[in-house]
């Protein structure tokens, strides 16, 4: 049985690196896409902690609405809306932050609010080597 998407759900992009003793549970949710059954976001984030690992919160918070009275589907819809607002590279992990189901006019639908988030071996967002092939790469731009 599929885990009830609420606030603090965690879902990871498939093939995202993580530590060799971190116990993560997940199932498929949508392509390119698990969803965490064994954490919320707090207790993720320190267990990464714990082994060395961070998890940043990259992105600012993204909402999306879906129409809908089969709740679960709804909020399914409202989470993928979410994860197209959300394309970033640097995006590998998205924590929902809010999750409300409502009527207007008798009309029932879904808002599903999440934060994009990186998972990563460093406990520094970017790497050196990231920073100086950006700025290399924005010289390129000027010089040419």
């Amino acid at each position: 049985m599929a885990k009830k998407i609420d606030a603090g759900t965690i879902l990871i992009k498939e093939g995202t690196l993580l530590p060799e003793r971190f116990q993560l549970e997940s199932e498929p949710y949508s392509k390119g896409w698990r969803l965490v059954k064994n954490l919320l976001g707090p207790g993720m984030d320190r267990q990464l902690f714990e082994t060395g690992w961070s998890l940043f919160d990259i992105a600012d918070e993204v909402r999306a609405t879906a129409v809908g009275s089969d709740l679960e589907k709804t909020t399914r819809r409202a989470v993928m809306k979410v994860m197209a607002a959300m394309k970033s590279d640097t995006l590998n992990c998205l924590e929902i932050g809010h999750v409300s189901a409502k009527r207007l006019l008798g009309l029932p639908y879904v808002t599903v609010s999440a934060h994009g988030r990186r998972i990563q071996e460093n406990k520094c967002l970017f790497h050196l080597k990231q920073v100086l092939e950006w700025d290399r790469a924005k010289l390129a731009v000027v010089s040419g």
